[in-house]
């Protein structure tokens, strides 16, 4: 069990890692002046496709990774 839980331990470190270099990639969502004219970006061409663009990419890969480091640390946290 002790190899079992190195593993894990050096998975969740790598996502941590993973994560953090994630987040800080990803653009700001501040609009400035753009924001007072509503939701206008999204009936343009970038906003109907922003899940193609590589920012769309980046922001499933966050989900996948924070999902992965909330499962990664319960199980660290079962005691096994």
């Amino acid at each position: 069990m002790a190899i079992l839980r190195t593993v894990i331990t050096v998975l969740f470190a790598i996502d941590c890692i993973a994560l953090v270099v994630i987040v800080l990639m990803q653009e700001g969502k501040q609009n400035g002046l753009g924001a007072l004219a509503g939701n206008a970006v999204s009936d343009t061409y970038w906003g109907k496709n922003k899940a193609r663009s590589a920012e769309g990419k980046m922001k499933t890969v966050t989900r996948i990774c924070a999902i992965l480091f909330i499962v990664l640390a319960i199980v660290l946290n079962m005691s096994f």
